[in-house]
């Protein structure tokens, strides 16, 4: 089988591939292309890309063979804790001033085309973006609904640490937290108990 590398990329390379991330979309949501090709899921996506490599920070890191098959892309969270409004009662302490100290990075997209390897690139990616950024806590948000990521996540060590509303849109979100390094762990210790008891079914 074909090694998968992963390759940083740079915001102007990210907008010059945007109908291939798009097409990736497309493809690991599984959905038939031509619908798919057509429907607003694939607009939605370009327009949150374009929205996201806007953002001071944006970093993005591909997996490819002979050709792109996976990519995962976000932006550090800004110290005044912007990216946390529209959470449900009281953010953890530990969080907030991991946040306040610039040590936290939002993942807003992990993509991977459906493969033998899927979860393994998906989980490398995850890793290589947040480590290439130092980052002390990778964040992400997922749609309640999304059982599969949820699961997928939760797997790879993502914490769920409650919900969360964007004012653009009715979607309730869980938000996740993933710890790195054992400092990070530890103050976040609680919280991994706590997730057991709060993981929707």
């Amino acid at each position: 089988m074909e090694a998968v590398r992963l390759r940083r990329v740079n915001r102007w390379l990210a907008q010059g591939l945007g109908g291939e991330l798009a097409d990736l979309y497309v493809d690991s949501r599984e959905t038939p292309a031509p619908e798919a090709y057509r429907s607003r899921s694939r607009q939605d996506f370009l327009n949150r890309l374009t929205g996201d490599i806007r953002r001071p920070g944006f970093a993005m890191v591909i997996a490819e063979t002979d050709h792109l098959m996976g990519c995962a892309f976000g932006f550090p969270v800004d110290s005044d804790g912007f990216w946390w409004l529209g959470f449900d009662g009281a953010l953890p302490q530990s969080i907030e001033q991991l946040t306040a100290s610039g040590g936290v990075f939002a993942i807003t997209s992990i993509l991977v085309r459906p493969h033998p390897q899927d979860q393994d690139v998906a989980r490398r990616l995850q890793e290589r973006l947040l480590s290439d950024h130092q980052a002390s806590l990778g964040a992400t948000l997922v749609d309640q609904d999304d059982h599969p990521t949820l699961a997928s996540l939760r797997s790879w060590g993502w914490l769920d640490v409650g919900e969360m509303w964007r004012p653009t849109g009715p979607t309730m979100f869980r938000a996740l937290v993933f710890p790195l390094g054992e400092r990070t762990t530890a103050r976040l210790e609680g919280l991994a108990h706590d997730a057991w008891t709060r993981w929707p079914g």
